[in-house]
C-alpha cells in the first residue's frame, strides 16, 4: 500500500467505527449486558491495536511531541479497531440469538427523561430503570410516551436469550 492509500485506509476505517458505535448504542439499550464488559473489549482491543499501528502512524502522520502520536494512535485504534471489535460481538449475540422468548415483567425503579434528537430537543424521551436479575437496566422509550410517565407502573417485555448469553429485550410494554 502506498503512503496515501494507508492513510485513507485509517480514515475510512475511524469512520466505519464510528458507525459500528452507533449501531452498536442501539443494540445495547435491548440487550441485558455490564456496559464494564463492552468498556473493557473496547479498551483491550484499542491498547493491543495501538502497538500494531504505532509504527504506521509515525511515519504517515507529523506529530511534534510523542505525547501526540501516542494519543492519536490510542484514539485511531480505539475509535476503530475497538468499536468494531465490540460490535462484532454484540452483533453476534443480537443476530444469532435463540427463536425461543418468554414474557416478563418488572417494576419500575426510577424515571428520569432526555431531550429530543437535533432540532426536536423539546420532544423529550421518557427513561425508566428496572432492576433485571439484580442489575439495574435503564430503558429508552419514544417521546410519546412522555406525558404519561409518571402513570406507568410497570415495563412487560419479550425477552430472547442471545447467542452469547445475554439476554435480549424483544418488545417492551408500559402499564
Amino acid at each position: 500500500m502506498t503512503k496515501k492509500q494507508k492513510k485513507l485506509f485509517y480514515k475510512i476505517i475511524f469512520f466505519v467505527g464510528l458507525g459500528a458505535m452507533i449501531w452498536e448504542i442501539r443494540i445495547y439499550r435491548q440487550t441485558i449486558i455490564d456496559i464494564n464488559i463492552l468498556l473493557g473489549i473496547i479498551f483491550t482491543i484499542g491498547i493491543l491495536t495501538m502497538f500494531f499501528t504505532l509504527n504506521d502512524f509515525q511515519k504517515l502522520f507529523k506529530y511534534n511531541r510523542k505525547s501526540s502520536l501516542y494519543f492519536w494512535t490510542f484514539i485511531q485504534s480505539t475509535v476503530s479497531w475497538g468499536f468494531l471489535a465490540c460490535s462484532i460481538f454484540m452483533f453476534t449475540n443480537y443476530y444469532m440469538a435463540s427463536e425461543k422468548s418468554y414474557k416478563q415483567s418488572f417494576e419500575i425503579v426510577e424515571r428520569s427523561s432526555m431531550t429530543g434528537r437535533k432540532y426536536h430537543r423539546d420532544e423529550r424521551k421518557p427513561t425508566f430503570k428496572i432492576m433485571y436479575n439484580g442489575k439495574l437496566k435503564e430503558l429508552v422509550f419514544t417521546h410519546k410516551y412522555y406525558d404519561k410517565m409518571e402513570s406507568y407502573q410497570n415495563i412487560e417485555f419479550i425477552v430472547k436469550k442471545g447467542f452469547l448469553g445475554y439476554d435480549l429485550l424483544v418488545e417492551q410494554k408500559l402499564k
